[in-house]
């Protein structure tokens, strides 16, 4: 026998063993069984990745859900699958540019006028790590992307979410919070050197600072708001973090993220769980790594600088302060 093979039974057991702990450490399946027939779900970033899986996860349990991608083609591909996989015909691809204040506005303006309800908004959708790009209106492209635009949509859509109470808003955010801190000053990058690490951990620190500032303002109205941290997963969304084209990262660390790092599907469980489970009907301005209710950074319960976020943020997109 060569010296460097398992016996296949103990290559068995080691595979299997690594498995249950990837599934461990992956957090394991929505344990929630609740269906959501008749009920419309928006999911933004749906065409790929952990939004897509989310969108059919929902799709499944009868929703009607709608993609909102900047991207049509590989939208409309996204929708067409998940109909396929799902045999549910109520999938429909809606184009939404993030990086757009226009594009919001126009989306959202065509939601309100043709859907008679709007039951769970999952604000999905981001990029990560890129180089320092500027949206449309000139915002440093992470914060842009992953909250103000998520900031103006959900605002933009809240009326529509009071009238479908009991609702939902999912804001996924990421355990790279804890390592934002929002520079008032600085927002946008524009003083200092760019850092597109810590730009994205701003943007995922607003996330969180915009779900306990809009859990206060919605108390009261059946409208509840959640962040969570789905972990890391497989998708395109690291795909400018050249990862992918180290060869160390490949042979070396390998093995090691075939094991810690989450497949779409495990990584699309907890956005799943807050949009669906029944025991989470009420529960508002909470923070969620995997599917379990943690306590984010000290920095992203701080009330006051959700309060002036939130002012900035109004601002910033033209949104009339109230």
């Amino acid at each position: 026998m060569n010296r460097y093979l398992l016996p296949a039974s103990l290559l068995g057991t080691a595979v299997g063993g690594a498995v249950l702990l990837r599934d461990y450490v992956g957090g394991g399946i929505c344990p929630s069984k609740a269906t959501i027939q008749g009920k419309t779900v928006i999911v933004t970033g749906a065409n790929t990745g952990i939004g897509k899986q989310t969108a059919l996860e929902l799709a499944r349990r009868g929703g009607n859900i709608i993609l909102a991608c900047r991207d049509m083609e590989k939208c409309e591909a996204a929708a067409k699958d998940i109909r396929g996989e799902t045999l549910n015909h109520r999938v429909n691809a809606r184009h939404l540019d993030l990086a757009s204040l226009k594009s919001i506005r126009e989306f959202a303006a065509k939601i309100i006028e043709e859907e008679e309800k709007v039951h769970v908004l999952v604000n999905n959708a981001a990029v990560m790590r890129c180089p320092h790009w500027t949206t449309e209106d000139g915002f440093e492209m992470q914060l842009g992307v992953n909250y103000l635009g998520h900031f103006l949509l959900t605002n933009l859509l809240l009326d529509k979410l009071k009238a479908s109470a009991p609702s939902r808003v999912i804001n996924l955010s990421s355990l790279a919070h804890i390592a934002g801190h929002i520079d008032f000053d600085d927002l946008n990058w524009e003083k200092r050197k760019y850092n597109t690490k810590a730009a994205y951990c701003q943007s995922k620190l607003a996330l969180i600072l915009f779900t306990k500032e809009l859990s206060r303002r919605l108390q009261g109205t059946g409208v509840t708001v959640n962040a969570l941290h789905p972990g890391v997963a497989r998708t395109e969304l690291g795909r400018h973090t050249g990862m992918h084209k180290s060869a160390f990262s490949s042979f070396t660390l390998g093995p090691i993220f075939w094991l810690l790092v989450k497949s779409p599907e495990l990584a699309a469980q907890p956005s799943t769980y807050l949009a669906v489970a029944e025991e989470l009907e009420g529960v508002s301005g909470k923070y969620f790594d995997g599917l379990k209710e943690k306590a984010p950074a000290p920095e992203a319960e701080d009330e006051e600088v959700a309060q002036r976020l939130w002012a900035e943020s109004a601002r910033l997109v033209g949104l009339e302060m109230s």
